[in-house]
């Protein structure tokens, strides 16, 4: 029988259930994941249906995202004080119920609000399913492997959610964009009650409610401040305030996390270099990924005239390679060689994919075009992923393993929608200026328009591209890890090696 070192969770017996489990915590992130995007392809059937105004159509994606970023911290710290099980459990309920009542929703202020409550349980459900996934598999040959496929997971959701959404919109009703996570969201639940084990929370510990507020309210600022970006402008004062007074309460939070007695996001989480270029990268990354996913919807639909399917499917490539460089590639190299040498090498090639992209026309082919840089994409994306979300959560205390998870997933969610709101204003600002300076021939209006989108469009990949780079030079610069331990004495104990 092996023996317990000092200081480790739960290494003396491999839970037999284990890799039943990752299905289950996999479910429940994929659910998470794909929500952020699912309700794209079904955004144009829901307006017309609930009467939005082009406006306010925009909260049906930021009302989610904005919870979901600003909210995730707090939801870190509630699964190690209550327990990561129970949060997860509860999180998979909540975000049942707020997804149902979305798909009944009467109005768009009904819609709103159900976004905003997915959101709120996913802040709970994702930090808690990371950390799950962190505590269960402490076997470095086998933590690869489930990190492999959590990264693919992750990285490919949005991708799946186009395709889903547009399966679900054109055979179905925008409704069951919604509905789907019910069904889901219950198979989760009994999976986890059945199979997931987990030490309770710490019980007499207090959340730090001023941290929540400072840390919490920065966040929601800033996401909300660069959501406005778009319809407003970057001068616009209520934008200039939003930013302003969202840096300046996450000073504050700072600040604040050197006092309190039981801070929110212990600061020696975001002081280890390695987990620091983590996040990072990750949000680098993550930007430049979604302005993506908006771009080409836009351009599949109303350039190149592709249904909602046809559209969902043309991401399918993307999630392939996403898939494949997370678990064929990342997950075997990263025990033989150091993160960096997997993230650096990711970016480049997902900012070669980009490049790529910034070719094409009113006129572009799919197949010779669009698909080559898709898949650059995804394999860039993958190898990145995976070494992430493993580097980022490795060498953890069990008491911090929800905070650092949340911290992963925010840097993730938060890129999304600052990637969102600025690529998408840089895409129209340049459209306007390029149709205003083409229109001279009245006849030519509907090529020029098409022409000045298009040209909106490639020149905000340029800034994608050029962030994707940075993120690479993050990546390669701030991240210093070696490659995890090879597989000890304690582990051949704890592990059995014909499971692994």
């Amino acid at each position: 029988m092996s023996v317990t070192p000092p200081g480790e969770a739960r290494p003396q017996t491999a839970d037999p259930h284990r890799w039943w489990g990752l299905v289950i915590i996999a479910l429940a992130q994929l659910m998470v994941v794909l929500d952020a995007t699912i309700v794209n392809i079904a955004l144009p059937s829901a307006q017309r249906e609930l009467g939005m105004s082009d406006g306010n159509r925009q909260w049906v994606i930021t009302a989610y995202t904005l919870a979901f970023g600003g909210l995730l911290l707090l939801g870190g710290r509630v699964a190690d004080l209550v327990g990561r099980k129970r949060t997860f459990v509860i999180g998979l309920i909540g975000f049942a119920g707020a997804s149902a009542l979305g798909g009944a929703a009467v109005g768009p202020g009904m819609l709103f609000g159900a976004r905003a409550l997915q959101g709120v349980f996913a802040a709970l459900l994702a930090p808690s399913a990371l950390s799950l996934l962190t505590t269960t598999f402490t076997d470095p040959k086998e933590r690869g492997k489930a990190f492999g496929i959590y990264g693919a997971l992750a990285g490919s959701g949005s991708a799946i959610g186009f395709i889903v959404g547009g399966l679900l919109t054109e055979y179905l009703d925008w409704r069951w964009c919604l509905y789907v996570n019910v069904p889901i969201a219950a198979v989760a639940v009994f999976g986890a009650l059945a199979l997931l084990h987990d030490r309770p929370g710490h019980a007499g510990a207090r959340l730090d409610v001023p941290g929540a507020v400072l840390g919490c309210g920065g966040l929601v600022a800033i996401v909300y401040g660069f959501s406005e970006a778009q319809p407003r402008g970057w001068t616009d004062p209520l934008v200039l305030g939003l930013l302003g007074g969202g840096v300046a309460l996450l000073a504050v939070f700072v600040w604040w996390q050197t006092r309190a007695p039981m801070p929110l996001l212990p600061l020696h989480i975001i002081r280890d270099r390695d987990r620091a270029g983590c996040f990072l990268t990750m949000g680098l990354a993550v930007i430049g990924m979604f302005g993506l996913f908006l771009f080409m919807t836009y351009y599949l639909q109303g350039i190149l005239q592709y249904s909602p399917v046809r559209t969902g499917l043309a991401f399918l490539p993307l999630t392939v390679a996403i898939v494949i460089g997370s678990t064929q590639i990342s997950a075997r190299l990263l025990s033989r060689v150091q993160p960096r040498m997997l993230m650096a090498p990711g970016m480049v090639l997902a900012a070669g994919g980009m490049l790529l992209l910034t070719r094409m026309t009113v006129d572009s082919s799919y197949t010779t075009d669009i698909l080559p840089a898709l898949i650059l994409m995804g394999l860039g994306m993958g190898l990145t992923f995976m070494p992430v979300f493993s580097t980022a959560t490795a060498g953890v205390a069990p008491q911090d393993s929800g905070v650092t998870s949340a911290t992963v997933n925010t840097s993730q969610q938060v890129g999304g929608s600052i990637g969102t709101a600025l690529l998408n204003t840089i895409a129209t600002t340049s459209s306007s200026a390029y149709i205003a300076a083409h229109l001279s021939n009245p006849a030519r209006k509907a090529q020029v328009v098409a022409e000045g989108t298009v040209h909106g469009y490639t020149v905000a990949i340029w800034w994608a591209a050029g962030i994707m780079l940075l993120a690479g030079v993050v990546a390669a610069t701030m991240v210093t890890a070696k490659p995890p331990p090879k597989q000890g004495a304690h582990a051949r104990q704890a592990v059995p090696e014909s499971v692994a």
